[in-house]
């Protein structure tokens, strides 16, 4: 069974204040054993995120990084330069990523293998819009993302990953998958994950990523093969974000 992870990704929100209230309260947190917990705060705060967080469960993650090592590409900012600040995870393919930004397969994979070369844990973000999940293709398109990254690592690589499934048309929509609908997909990617090794299948942490908040995680969480979510509004607010957590025991 994996270890239980709740992720809360911040996007282009948050302050210096912010950080450090989530860093007090997480000091003094409690939570049920063996839940993991991450938060994935943008660039500026990374610095700020690593004091605030350190002697608590927070481990600190980054929203997405670059597929260069370094060089003349301004604006971007390296693997490396995230583990210097304190990162240990990092989103990969998230879907505004995929949709905002062009990021296609090639690109995610490429920061992918990005990731893995500084020791960071990369997220893999895989998921559907409403129109790929009306025509009915919702497990080709997520499978065929998932795919386009695994099956181009090696065994030890697949095992250093993380995955989580964020139905597009569920996110700052007001829509929520039925706890069943996202199971359904989970157990696909899982069965899929199968196909590669069977240890890897069982052990790999899948998220849930649509939309998950305080009043639906428990429900969502007690299905068998979501393991965790990638938290988006609701892991801006401290109670919201812990009641969360708390679910997940």
């Amino acid at each position: 069974m994996p270890t239980p992870l709740i992720a809360g990704n911040w996007k282009m929100n948050g302050s210096r204040a912010l950080v450090e209230a989530f860093g007090r309260a997480f000091h003094d947190a409690d939570l049920p054993e063996g839940v993991a917990v991450a938060l994935m705060v943008p660039f500026p705060y990374l610095e700020a995120a690593e004091r605030a967080f350190d002697g608590s469960c927070l481990t600190l993650g980054a929203q997405t990084l670059s597929d260069q090592p370094a060089g003349a590409f301004t604006g971007e900012v390296s693997g490396e330069m995230l583990r210097e600040c304190g990162a240990r995870m990092v989103l990969v393919g998230h879907s505004e990523r995929r949709t905002l930004f062009g990021e296609d397969d090639a690109a995610v994979l490429a920061r992918v293998r990005a990731a893995l070369a500084v020791e960071l844990t990369p997220v893999l973000c895989v998921g559907e819009t409403l129109e790929e999940r009306d025509a009915a293709r919702t497990e080709a398109v997520v499978l065929g993302q998932l795919e386009a990254v695994f099956d181009a690592l090696q065994p030890a690589e697949r095992a250093r990953l993380v995955v989580a499934y964020e139905p597009v048309w569920a996110i700052g929509t007001g829509r929520t998958a039925t706890p069943e609908q996202a199971q359904v997909v989970h157990a696909a990617i899982r069965e899929r994950l199968v196909r590669y090794d069977a240890e890897l299948a069982a052990a790999m942490q899948v998220l849930y990523g649509g939309s998950m908040k305080a009043a639906n995680a428990a429900e969502l969480l007690a299905q068998p093969d979501i393991d965790g979510g990638l938290i988006g509004g609701a892991s801006l607010k401290v109670d919201d974000f812990l009641a969360i957590c708390q679910s997940a025991g």
